[in-house]
């Protein structure tokens, strides 16, 4: 079974910054589509970011500018750089493969606010 465990959330004020981390236990980390999913308080989980095999990327419209997606796969681990943060994104952060497997990580809590 696959596991997925992300880190490097915290509570930051606005216009910070955080550095999430995913490492993937799966020998075939370099076939998939990587991404990252966020989920706040009584809403839906949502895609925040992918990364394809070759290095493309695509980012949800508001985080454009503000989040950079990337990975390592030698060490099958993704990664979100997120900068200039607001308190809209707020939330609990996932990575996962896209479309996502069954399994879940615990994600990481990432809370904005002064």
């Amino acid at each position: 079974q696959v596991q997925l465990v992300e880190s490097g959330g915290g509570l930051v004020q606005p216009g910070g910054s955080l550095r999430l981390s995913c490492a993937a236990s799966t020998s075939i980390f370099h076939v998939y589509t990587w991404a990252w999913y966020r989920q706040a308080p009584g809403k839906q989980r949502d895609l925040v970011a992918r990364i394809s095999r070759a290095g493309d990327t695509v980012y949800e419209e508001s985080v454009k500018g503000r989040f950079t997606i990337s990975r390592v796969s030698a060490k099958n681990t993704v990664y979100l750089q997120m900068n200039s943060l607001k308190p809209e994104d707020t939330a609990v952060y996932y990575c996962n493969a896209n479309p996502p497997m069954n399994y879940w990580g615990q994600g990481t809590q990432v809370t904005v606010s002064s």
